[in-house]
């Protein structure tokens, strides 16, 4: 970073080097402008914190309990399988929901039924056999209300978050899930391996009664004038809107290869215990949101990049060297430190995903738009862990590894010289970006 000198300096900073070091790391902080303009803002990103934390307690345990149970890292793999369908179909429809109804409601509600399922996961593993089946059952439907809740949160941050700060709530937000995908995956190891799985859930449904209780105080967000009622025509609707938005399908399809190609969570039980170091599992499905957790706490250079297609294509480009090198390297803090630096890379393309969508969508479309992202970033690590427990079962674990992210890294630089048009993207004259910028303006000055 180049130091400049600070004008704006407190008057009791000395003047000089010292101050500019102190204004440049400032600098790299995250922007908590919406946290501060924002009571709602604050409110979602506390439940969003608490629910994300044993969220991920479940994430690690579940995969853990069907290894258990089965051995088979092909029937840990088949998780993504039963949540595909959920996954697409609810998705698509919960967009249309979120444009047509009141996201509060919509997001407390499928809160509560992801809290009940995690009751169910919690009386299966205190049976004296518990069953595989009812795993599945529940993350199929774990998935579904998922997909319906997510295009709600999404489509709600621009309705309480100024335009110019949308950068700054992506970063926050994202900040929020790594915290939790750091200390949940990393928490969870222990609680797993010491107390039991059953304490895993147990911490889950408590983090979702809490989350119900902080979402039911949001202010009321009906739908818009403009909104459509829910349906397949409303759906398509949004579909060809997405289509007619060129940039747009660049990030869903770099974000869908980079995840399918290279998402390494459904083998890395089976990783672990190849590099003998059991222990070491909670730490590998915490590295990645580690690398992630880095990212944001000095995202406050997000908000002064412009052309956010090319960081986009360049950060998925990281993501796929990394993977392939922990897949190569034998040394568990190696692949330790791969880990961390996909998940720096994926936050970085993350932020810049979501400032382009959040800065070029109409209010009316936001809802649907946002069922689509979420396929683009949901579809493909459910599908990837198919891909990886399939090729785990073929070639081994670490061959699923290194050629899913050599794969991802060509396919993502083939779709950049396919997309010129993402590769193009400012927002500081992209044409949907502008429309949006003076509509809101025009909102807020009425």
């Amino acid at each position: 970073m180049t130091e400049t000198s600070s004008p704006d300096a407190p008057p009791d900073e000395p003047a000089g080097p010292s101050a500019s070091v102190l204004t440049g790391w400032r600098a790299l902080l995250p922007d908590l402008a919406p946290w501060r303009a924002s009571p709602d803002f604050r409110r979602l990103w506390v439940a969003g914190l608490i629910t994300n934390f044993g969220s991920f307690l479940t994430f690690v345990a579940l995969p853990v309990q069907i290894k258990e149970l089965t051995g088979s890292a092909a029937a840990v793999g088949a998780i993504g399988a039963v949540e595909l369908v959920p996954l697409v179909v609810f998705g698509l429809y919960g967009g249309a929901l979120a444009d047509a109804w009141d996201k509060r409601k919509l997001i407390v509600r499928t809160e509560a039924g992801q809290g009940i399922l995690c009751a169910v996961l919690l009386v299966n593993a205190l049976m004296p056999d518990p069953a595989v089946w009812p795993l599945y059952v529940v993350a199929a439907f774990t998935s579904a209300l998922g997909a319906v809740q997510r295009p709600a949160l999404d489509s709600l941050i621009p309705r309480i978050v100024a335009h110019e700060h949308l950068p700054a709530a992506a970063s926050l937000n994202s900040l929020r899930w790594q915290v939790g995908g750091v200390a949940g995956p990393a928490l969870a190891g222990v609680v797993v391996a010491y107390a039991g799985l059953g304490w895993a859930y147990a911490v889950d449904l408590v983090t979702f009664a809490v989350s119900v209780a902080l979402g039911v105080g949001l202010t009321a967000s009906p739908a818009s004038k403009e909104a459509r009622r829910p349906s397949w025509a409303a759906i398509a609707e949004g579909a060809r809107y997405a289509w007619g938005r060129k940039e747009l399908l660049g990030t869903y399809a770099v974000d869908l290869a980079a995840m399918f190609l290279a998402m390494p969570l459904a083998v890395l039980p089976f990783l672990a215990d190849e590099l003998d170091a059991d222990w070491s599992l909670g730490l590998m499905y915490a590295a990645i949101p580690a690398g992630s957790l880095l990212v944001s706490v000095s995202s406050g250079w997000t908000s002064r990049v412009h052309r956010h297609g090319r960081l986009v294509v360049l950060a998925a480009l990281g993501w796929g060297v990394a993977i392939a090198a922990a897949g190569v390297a034998g040394n568990v803090w190696l692949v330790l430190l791969c880990f961390v630096l996909a998940g720096a890379c994926d936050m970085v393309s993350g932020i810049f995903r979501g400032a382009m969508w959040n800065q070029t969508i109409p209010d009316e479309l936001r809802g649907r738009l946002a069922g689509i992202e979420l396929l683009s970033y949901s579809v493909g690590p459910q599908l990837g862990q198919v891909r990886a427990g399939g090729t785990a079962a073929l070639a081994g674990v670490r061959a699923s590894v290194w050629s899913g992210g050599l794969l991802c890294a060509g396919a993502v630089g083939l779709l950049a010289l396919c997309l010129p048009t993402m590769m193009r993207y400012d927002v500081r004259t992209n044409e949907h970006a502008v429309r949006l910028r003076e509509r809101r303006a025009a909102d807020a000055g009425d």
